[in-house]
């Protein structure tokens, strides 16, 4: 507290209750080709509903990645995708067709907010990609709206509305109808998606809520489907005032005849492994994108090496990856040899975890059966495994290990192919009769003899690591003397110990004493806490002995024996 120049009493609070706190543990973060959705940017979802909503259904293209991330919310719900795109020939669907890409959002405020000339014909599809060509958009105002295609479909015509009266402006209203052409978004030709009845031209227009009724706040606010862009050209029939200004005593500016537009020119580009590595840029910054279960999909070596790096500089996640599909499906005979191969061309890393196969699955949005990588569901199986158990848990084995929406494998391994995969780090996926279809093992792609070549050890460190080391971070700018030493022991044992009741450790010390922070550490401004752990260990080998025993023999003689 501060010295005193008179009497009097000082109150002041200090904090001495800080805990370690919990930490997240089952986020997956994905990034691939999607036929819709924000490009190069985090959204997190929670479904699969959410997910053909956000970022359309799978297509003939992208259905692995599609289903990679339809798989793991099966199992949990909270996934963080980033849509990868070849900026150089994915582009939105416009009202005459000029190519254009919006990425999303901000690249839209920054970049699209408004073309005066009205080169894009006033509107584009939201996102970039093929099916934005299914939009019809069409606007109607008093002067166009009784020979207008679409007015049975609003209650009233448009004129002035209560604003732009009270402030002597007249012919302000305009609807606005949105219809999925084609019917790709609705399964429905002709289906309208959206309407925006009695919204204003003018720009500082307000509803009786109180809420902006410019027509361009609301599509910006409200549409799921457009974009805007520009004025209409065609709005120059009588009037002086121009659309987007503000209501004053005259007359808007009226359209010549119904705009009507259907958007073209989206392309989805042609999406390489770089973009989608490139993709997965966006969830670099650990300090603020927490990410947990890196799903890679429909990957190759060269994108999950890239995935291990980044995992391994973060050092909060691990990396879950398949073989490609040409190793497993049809490839009888060839799947050990073929998965080998792929594995010893990866990084040896205990932040990643390689299956070894692919599964068939329906695909209720396009009726037919398609081949996907199981990565997505040994990410889940994990997140599954954190809400039922632990993170320290394994996921593998009859228990927490059996995968959903199993149609067949593309190949059931046997007990020797899985000898050959587990020896080098590869983890079975089996079908036993009976009991589905199972995750029949843990070992991350370490090859190094180690606690850390078992995903539960690893990701029993993780959560440690990272829950510890936000606490510590109240310990900056403290002294490093006996009293903040003691604080930090006391911060830390109370929740080892609770890890150690909820079996994810045998036993542990803390050590921060002046035994490891000796004067040197001090004058060099620096803290250091030695946490020794023993790791809980799961069983993957069980021997059964079973031993005859003559009936005149007992049991003290003989167990142990053998």
């Amino acid at each position: 507290m501060a010295f005193q120049l008179s009497p009097g009493v000082n109150v002041s609070e200090i904090d001495l209750t800080t805990i370690v706190p919990s930490v997240a543990t089952s986020i997956g973060a994905f990034a691939g080709p999607f036929a819709w959705g924000p490009i190069g940017e985090i959204t997190t979802i929670s479904d699969e509903v959410r997910l053909a909503d956000t970022f359309g259904k799978p297509n003939s293209t992208n259905y692995e990645y599609w289903f990679s991330a339809s798989n793991f919310l099966a199992y949990t719900s909270n996934l963080k995708i980033v849509r990868a795109a070849n900026t150089a020939s994915t582009f939105n669907a416009t009202a005459n067709g000029t190519t254009i890409l919006i990425k999303n959002n901000d690249d839209w405020l920054a970049n699209h907010t408004g073309y005066a000339d009205g080169s894009y014909g006033g509107f584009a599809a939201r996102h970039a990609g093929d099916i934005g060509n299914s939009i019809r958009v069409s606007m109607a105002d008093a002067n166009t709206y009784t020979s207008w295609t679409y007015s049975t479909q609003f209650t009233a015509a448009p004129g002035t509305s209560t604003y732009a009266s009270s402030r002597g402006a007249a012919n302000d209203e305009v609807h606005i109808i949105v219809v999925d052409e084609d019917g790709y978004f609705s399964g429905s030709r002709g289906t309208v998606l959206e309407k925006f009845p009695f919204v204003s031209k003018a720009s500082d227009a307000k509803d009786d809520s109180g809420n902006s009724s410019y027509y361009r706040n609301v599509i910006v606010s409200n549409s799921k489907y457009i974009r805007w862009l520009s004025h209409p050209a065609s709005a120059n029939v009588s009037g002086n005032l121009p659309w987007g200004s503000a209501a004053t005593a005259n007359t808007f500016k009226l359209l010549i005849a119904n705009t009507t537009s259907s958007l073209s020119g989206g392309a989805d580009g042609n999406i390489v492994t770089a973009n989608v590595s490139t993709a997965y840029d966006f969830f670099d910054p650990s300090d603020s994108v927490d990410i947990s279960l890196i799903i890679s999909g429909p990957s190759n070596a060269t994108l999950i090496t890239s995935l291990i790096g980044k995992a391994e500089t973060r050092k909060d996640c691990v990396v879950f990856a398949s073989p490609g599909k040409s190793d497993v499906v049809n490839n009888a005979g060839s799947e050990v040899t073929s998965i080998t191969t792929l594995r010893n061309s990866l990084t040896s890393s205990s932040y990643a975890f390689l299956d070894s196969n692919w599964k068939y699955q329906y695909d209720k949005y396009n009726d037919v059966y398609r081949w996907v990588p199981l990565n997505g569901d040994v990410a889940g199986l994990c997140a599954r495994t954190d809400n039922d158990r632990d993170p320290w848990f394994s996921p593998g084995g009859l228990n927490r290990g059996v995968i959903k929406n199993v149609i067949k494998l593309a190949w059931n391994p046997t007990k020797t192919n899985r000898d050959s995969l587990y020896t080098v780090g590869v983890n079975p996926i089996v079908s036993f009769q009976g009991e589905g279809t199972v995750l029949f093992g843990d070992k991350t792609l370490l090859s190094k003899p180690s606690a850390f070549d078992r995903i539960n050890v690893r990701r029993l460190f993780i959560v440690l690591e990272k829950a510890i080391a936000k606490a510590a971070r109240y310990s900056l700018f403290e002294f490093n003397d006996q009293f903040t030493r003691a604080q930090f022991v006391a911060l830390v044992e109370p929740f080892l110990r609770d890890v150690q009741g909820r079996r994810g450790i045998t036993d542990f010390r803390v050590v921060c004493d002046e035994t490891n922070n000796t004067g040197q550490v001090i004058d060099s401004n620096q803290f250091i806490g030695d946490i020794y752990i023993k790791p809980a260990r799961s069983i993957n080998f069980i021997q059964l002995n079973f031993v005859a025993v003559r009936t005149g023999v007992s049991f003290s003689e003989v167990v142990g024996k053998f």
